[in-house]
């Protein structure tokens, strides 16, 4: 536990470097090229509003299946991703084929 705070507490004072490892907190992505150059995402008008109809229709079925839950009609245990629908939508764009998650 102190060596994550200690982690966190050197990143956050010197920034996170390439040293740090895959997964250091702030860590940028560079280009597959190799020249350093940081990655940055370009969505058209058309892929934003698709990835906003999908957050959205992920939201109404979390909502519903919390409705149904409650009501008793989905037994067991339901976690819901209310709130996380970005998450996953961030992932799928960025995946290519040939991608294993």
């Amino acid at each position: 536990m102190a060596g994550a705070a200690t982690k966190s507490a050197r990143s956050a004072g010197r920034g996170v470097t390439e040293k740090d490892g895959p997964g250091a907190e702030g860590a940028r992505r560079t280009s597959p090229s190799g020249d350093g150059a940081p990655q940055v995402a370009q969505f058209t008008r058309e892929d934003e509003l698709t990835a906003y109809r999908s957050m959205l229709l992920i939201r109404r079925f979390e909502e519903k299946a919390g409705q149904l839950y409650g009501m008793g009609f989905i037994g067991g245990f339901c976690h819901l991703y209310i709130g996380q629908e970005a998450v996953v939508i961030g992932m799928q764009m960025a995946t290519k084929p040939g991608d294993q998650v």
